[in-house]
């Protein structure tokens, strides 16, 4: 069993909006980091944004940055990624992951920087 469940992915046109949630499916101690990869078929997985906390920093991948916003809702202990203005190239499963430690600029985007994980949920954006 995965210690994280993402869910919201489904079918959406370009241009509109999903909203992604991760939440632990058992108490876990310690973690202060989060991250969304996504990886689309025939293509290596890739970062996609990164939040740690309590002290709040983000860091964003250049193709989503404009248009995703990755944050926490702490009273629900749940990441959340708002995706909008949508394209065909945001098709993937996107994974959630977690670590104890901060990441730090280039860090967030390696996977084996990554303990924690889900088993993904789909997105697919129709053109």
């Amino acid at each position: 069993q995965s210690l994280l469940v993402e869910s919201g992915g489904g079918l959406v046109q370009a241009g509109g909006s999903l909203r992604l949630s991760c939440a632990p499916s058992r108490y876990v101690l310690g973690t202060h980091a989060m991250v969304w990869f996504r990886q689309a078929p025939g293509k290596e997985r890739e970062f996609v944004a990164a939040l740690n906390w309590p002290r709040i920093s983000t860091y964003y991948s250049d193709s989503v940055k404009a248009r995703f916003t990755i944050s926490r809702d702490d009273a629900k202990n749940t990441l959340i990624l708002q995706m909008n203005s949508l394209e065909a190239e945001d098709t993937a499963l996107y994974y959630c992951a977690a670590r104890l430690d901060y990441c730090v600029g280039k860090l967030c985007a390696i996977e084996t920087a990554w303990g924690y994980w889900g088993q993904g949920t789909q997105v697919t954006v129709s053109s």
